[in-house]
């Protein structure tokens, strides 16, 4: 859509913040550093970031200014302990600040406004078309005044409650010195209304009421989703801050216990997390022994085994037993705040992308005011009446209105969402098509997407059937995923154990009459077997039995990798995993070039080198570690099975177990990108033809109206055939949405 001027979709009504409040909400960053973040609602485009950055770098003290566009936050950095007259700044310029949480509360009340003002806008454009049908058929007299009358009262709270987020939008514009598309619109809808009053008011025997409705009906929808597919990228950082605790028990000398708010945990800090408890801050276990799911981190879905002296991350799920932590670094320098900045960062990034439309849309501004002004002069000049001058520039201004234009990509969009539905996929932003088109490397995650993120027990066949029965038995009594793999595998019932217990970060331990039964980590199965690891099942201390897991293959994935590299598109795996397990997956799926072992930060240090070397990087993952990566690429996606932090990130969300969908997105994104072109050509070459009919007074307002919604519709139609047939779609719809459904 076009760029948009401070304040055009804000509908949040909060009264400016303090100094004391943005002290307050100010954090140290040490050496008498500070940063705040501040939410700016009217922040809608790169012009916009650079208005914002501009004005704050420029303040007295501040060191640095970024806005993310996706979270419409500005993060401030200054020196000294005098605060800088942020608030005033921003709010002289148009961009009225808030603390961040509270414009968070309340819900989205600018999409409410938008699709109210639509509503309101389409109820109106199809009653006042309704009655210009009679019009139009021939009724005269004190018939078609009656008509016009009526249709003037109609479009009265159109213009005033749907017209007033275009009205705002131009007076913040023009208030502030600056011009935006929005001033042409609030311009000739105004215009075309008062002239129709006039016209009515006199007999006259044309109105145009139903131009000035229909051009911001058309107008509105356009922005309305825009909107929302703008708003999906904000989740990501919302669900990853929900991952952090409320608080913590804090244990105190005397054995008095505290419960602390998670913001006023400090340091050194010794806490006691009970299982089902994610790990407050980053720490190091001093007592207890448990496993961990340490996905965050790691991406990968065996727990983690912890016992004194283990390293611990902020953002980690405690799984199966109490432990006694102390705190390593306080909560604003923890691994989950770090992941957040990181995907702030990256988001912030990205969102710098300028959109086709909004750099076309940059130059109808100031093209649409002069020519309408300079029709103006030139009919007074010519034959002195300024009525006629003034219809016919009303008709220059809405005969040039950007509707087509405005329609272009996300109509176009839309229908790449519903044929990529029809395959499987989400879209969740509209951008991430045009980002996709200059895609030539696809960078895989390991596990939960090259592979399905499931243990599956791979030697049960070299496994004596009485062994594996006893491990079954002891498996039913844990929720651990090596157990479930256990369970997974048929066996001849029989064993029958008693005092089955589950040993915290150890494994599972019964008895059968004298023997003692274990099943878990070799070095506490069968201490004495040096040579042995991974799980193993023992009777009193002696391996009976080693047992080997692996990761499903994705089903898919294989010819998905083979469809990339025929496509010239390079293919790289990063994973968490260690290094020879990434190696024989990389192998067996074809993939050249891989990394293990890397933490959530060494993925986007690699997405950044290749964006360094030129390269434009899908990221395919699903994991929480992923996420910082997966905001930080040039486009995204992530199965339905990812974490829910993972889909929030990704800008495509695939059903289903196959890996397909990878290629086929890409496909659907070229398409989408030749129409887009396609309707952005036809709606100048529309303007080309119209204007200099409009402008020789050869078209009338209501003619104009005319032929912009002709115009729109054609721009509609050309959308319409990236609904055709489906070359290549990885799999017929109807299978596809039931597999989704089961």
């Amino acid at each position: 859509m076009s760029c948009c001027a401070p304040g055009a979709e804000t509908a949040i009504d909060l009264a400016l913040p303090s100094d004391d409040e943005v002290r307050l909400a100010a954090r140290g960053l040490g050496n008498g550093a500070y940063q705040v973040d501040l939410s700016v609602p009217g922040v809608h485009c790169a012009a916009c970031i650079a208005s914002v950055e501009r004005k704050l770098t420029a303040l007295p003290g501040v060191t640095a200014a970024r806005v993310n566009l996706s979270t419409r936050r500005v993060s401030v950095q200054w020196s000294g302990d005098a605060l800088p007259p942020l608030v005033p700044a921003l709010a002289s310029i148009g961009y009225p600040p808030h603390l961040f949480d509270a414009a968070q509360e309340g819900g989205d009340k600018t999409l409410s406004e938008l699709i109210r003002a639509v509503a309101v806008s389409g109820f109106a454009a199809a009653n006042i078309m309704l009655l210009s049908v009679s019009v139009w058929s021939g009724a005269e007299g004190a018939t078609r005044d009656l008509f016009h009358w009526v249709s003037a009262l109609i479009a009265i709270p159109a213009l005033f409650f749907a017209g007033r987020i275009y009205y705002r939008s131009a007076w913040s514009a023009l208030s502030h010195g600056r011009m935006n598309m929005d001033v042409p619109i609030a311009v000739g809808v105004t215009l075309a209304y008062a002239m129709s009053l006039y016209e009515t008011a006199t007999s006259g025997p044309h109105a145009y009421f139903d131009a000035s409705v229909s051009l911001l009906f058309f107008l509105l929808i356009g922005r309305t989703l825009d909107h929302v597919m703008r708003d999906r990228a904000r989740s990501a950082v919302i669900g990853l801050a929900r991952l952090q605790p409320r608080g913590a028990l804090v244990l105190l000398d005397g054995g008095v216990r505290e419960y602390r708010p998670v913001a006023d945990l400090r340091q050194g800090d010794r806490m006691l997390i009970a299982a089902g408890e994610r790990i407050p801050v980053d720490a190091v276990v001093e007592t207890g022994q448990s496993d961990v799911d340490a996905s965050i981190t790691s991406g990968e879905s065996a727990p983690l085994p912890v016992a004194p002296g283990a390293p611990l991350r902020a953002g980690m799920l405690n799984l199966t037993g109490p432990v006694t932590i102390v705190a390593t670094r306080a909560v604003a320098d923890s691994f989950l705040a770090e992941m957040t900045r990181l995907m702030e960062a990256a988001e912030g990034g990205r969102a710098r992308y300028r959109r086709i439309a909004e750099r076309v849309s940059s130059l109808y501004a100031p093209v649409v005011h002069l020519t309408a002004l300079v029709t103006f002069l030139g009919w007074v000049a010519v034959d002195g009446d300024w009525h006629r001058a003034m219809t016919v520039a009303i008709a220059v201004l809405i005969i040039t209105c950007p509707c087509a234009l405005g329609l272009a990509v996300p109509i176009v969009h839309v229908m790449a969402a519903r044929r990529l539905f029809e395959a499987g996929v989400m879209l969740k932003d509209g951008s991430a098509l045009e980002r996709l088109v200059d895609v030539d490397t696809v960078v895989f995650d390991k596990t939960g997407t090259l592979t399905l993120g499931s243990l599956r027990l791979t030697n049960a066949g070299a496994i004596a059937p009485d062994h594996l029965a006893v491990a079954r038995e002891l498996a039913g009594h844990s929720r651990h995923p090596v157990a479930a793999a256990i369970l997974a595998v048929p066996a001849p019932a029989g064993a029958s154990l008693d005092e089955i217990a589950e040993i915290p970060g150890c494994g599972l331990e019964g008895r059968s009459g004298e023997d003692l039964w274990r099943l878990g980590r070799a070095a506490w199965a069968a201490p004495d077997a040096n040579e042995l690891t991974g799980t193993v099942l023992s009777r009193n201390g002696v391996a009976v039995a080693g047992l080997a897991f692996d990761d499903t293959v994705r089903p898919g994935a294989r010819d998905t990798i083979a469809d990339l590299v025929g496509q010239g598109i390079g293919v790289e795996m990063l994973s968490g995993d260690a290094t020879d397990v990434c190696a024989r997956v990389a192998g067996s799926l074809g993939i050249e070039t891989f990394s293990g072992e890397l933490m959530p930060a060494g993925k986007v240090a690699r997405l950044g080198e290749l964006a360094s070397a030129g390269r434009k990087v899908l990221m395919v993952g699903d994991g929480l570690n992923d996420a910082p990566a997966l905001a930080a690429a040039q486009v995204s996606m992530a199965p339905a099975t990812a974490a829910d932090i993972g889909r929030n990130a990704a800008d495509f969300v695939f059903l289903g177990e196959r890996l397909n969908p990878v290629a086929y997105v890409i496909e659907v994104a070229r398409a989408a990108d030749r129409l887009v072109r396609q309707n952005i050509a036809l709606a100048i070459v529309y303007n080309a033809i119209a204007v200099p009919v409009a402008i020789f007074g050869y078209v009338t307002p209501l003619i104009a109206a005319i032929a912009m919604s002709a115009s729109s519709l054609l721009v509609i139609g050309n959308a319409l055939r990236l609904a055709g047939p489906r070359e290549r779609s990885p799999a017929p719809a109807e299978p596809r949405m039931r597999e989704a459904m089961a």
